[in-house]
């Protein structure tokens, strides 16, 4: 099945329920049914305006929920529908801060999927530069 995923990716809204402004996949790049990475460009608005104003910076929390957005397109292209609740995440790291204008792009790998729980690993770079890493855990609403 990891073909027939690659061939034709429909738009990120077109597969997982989230819709802006909590929205932070762009577009997918590439989704198999180990894998997939996605993007995300952070613009410059009112969002960033309370956080850390003089200096904004993208909340760590707002880039676990991009890469768990990933993940969740990734689960629901094999499934066909639902949703994915993130039950958790372990091993979280934020390397380096993501600024107004940065594209990141988020990747995960399965570990684990079975009984409609699904464990990932993920990763968020700037460029060649690691910003974010973590486990995650998440399951799967029909």
């Amino acid at each position: 099945m990891s073909d027939s995923l690659e061939q034709s990716l429909p738009a990120p809204m077109e597969v997982i329920p989230h819709r802006p402004p909590f929205l932070f996949v762009d577009r997918v790049l590439t989704c198999s049914e180990q894998e997939a990475e996605a993007e995300y460009t952070f613009e410059d608005n009112d969002f960033f305006a309370g956080h850390f104003p003089e200096r904004p910076i993208v909340p760590g929390v707002i880039l676990l929920e991009g890469m768990a957005q990933t993940l969740a397109y990734l689960a629901l292209r094999q499934l066909g529908g639902g949703s994915v609740l993130l039950t958790g995440f372990e091993s979280a790291k934020i390397r380096r801060p993501v600024t107004p204008g940065d594209t990141v792009r988020y990747s995960v790998a399965v570990e684990k999927f079975r009984h409609r729980m699904v464990v990932a690993k993920g990763r968020i770079t700037v460029g060649d530069q690691t910003v974010a890493e973590a486990r995650l855990k998440g399951f799967v609403e029909a």
